[in-house]
């Protein structure tokens, strides 16, 4: 009895080490892309650049909106002598090119934003290509990014389960589509 006990024990503990020995450890990693990005060079310049560039295209706005302010100022000052039908008129052009100073202060923003996120977007993408090729250097299994974005920036093909999940979805979908049909037709049929 002592030696079936004794064989079952170590045949337990063979199992086991074969067990521990079979499973893989994955080879993992995490990238801080928010500190990528603030400590990028690339980046550094790419935000220079704009904030170069912005203050350019305000230099001129600012301009703009001094040489309003002086006619405004001058539009209360002559008012009185002018009489009101001038100053109804003169006010309505101080009015339409403040607004016009305002749609063109959106405008530069908006430009600005649409350029800057065109070449940060272009720079994430380089840097994921790059990721993904020192993850299949390195030998790592997962690269996992934190920071503001938390997401995979590298895994090894055979991990993705993408197709997998895509072909669920469009079947689930095929079929509720169908069902709709099914019902509609039985609902034209009664009719």
């Amino acid at each position: 009895m002592k030696k079936t006990i004794t064989a079952l024990a170590i045949l337990f503990t063979l199992i086991a080490c074969e067990k521990t020995t079979q499973t893989k450890e994955f080879k993992t990693a995490y990238i801080d892309t928010s500190k990528l990005m603030e400590e990028s060079i690339e980046a550094k310049d790419i935000e220079a650049k704009y904030k170069e560039k912005s203050k350019t295209m305000g230099t001129q706005l600012e301009a703009e909106v001094n040489r309003w302010k002086s006619e405004a100022a001058n539009f209360q000052k002559n008012a009185q002598a002018n009489g009101q039908a001038w100053a109804q008129q003169k006010g309505a052009e101080l009015q339409k090119r403040e607004q016009q100073l305002s749609y063109a202060q959106e405008g530069i923003l908006r430009q600005l934003q649409q350029e800057s996120g065109a070449e940060l977007d272009s720079l994430v993408t380089s840097y994921k290509k790059e990721i993904k090729q020192y993850g299949k250097e390195k030998g790592y299994d997962y690269i996992y990014g934190t920071g503001e974005s938390n997401s995979v920036l590298f895994a090894k093909e055979n991990y993705d389960i993408t197709k997998e999940i895509i072909k669920i979805v469009n079947d689930k979908y095929k079929s509720t589509d169908n069902k709709e049909e099914k019902t509609e037709k039985k609902e034209e049929q009664k009719k």
